[in-house]
């Protein structure tokens, strides 16, 4: 293979060949012609493609439970949550009431004007309640 210095000189005697349009594709011909190719320049290439035994699929992250103090405002059996009144939750949510999601069992146990403690999940934009636990008053 002729060098690149002799090629460049042989093309810039051609009339035809030196515009600069041309020597500029005719440059980038030459770089791209001398760089290494792909296959043999890197191991990630010549790695065999993944298959459905070595590939993982990342999980989403395990939800941040925060512990919760209030009182159960009312229960709305339609929509599987209690109306909590709750204090403020440092670093997530200022004092307030709202509806939070909760499974069957913790809302067949449930009772207006209970005070319970709680961890406050965020699954899928939506607030839960989990491990809830009735506070027995002094």
């Amino acid at each position: 293979m002729p060098s690149i210095a002799k090629v460049t000189a042989t093309l810039r005697t051609q009339a035809v060949l030196n515009t600069p349009p041309m020597r500029t594709l005719l440059t980038l011909a030459l770089l791209a012609a001398t760089l290494p190719r792909a296959s043999a320049a890197c191991a990630c290439c010549d790695a065999p493609a993944p298959t459905a035994a070595t590939t993982t699929t990342s999980a989403a992250p395990a939800p941040v439970g925060h512990p919760l103090k209030g009182v159960i405002v009312e229960i709305l059996a339609a929509k599987s949550a209690l109306l909590v009144e709750h204090e403020a939750i440092p670093g997530v949510m200022r004092a307030m009431t709202m509806l939070l999601k909760v499974d069957a069992t913790t809302l067949a146990a449930a009772k207006k004007d209970q005070a319970i403690t709680a961890t406050l999940i965020k699954k899928a934009d939506v607030w839960w309640l989990e491990s809830v636990t009735p506070v027995k008053a002094p």
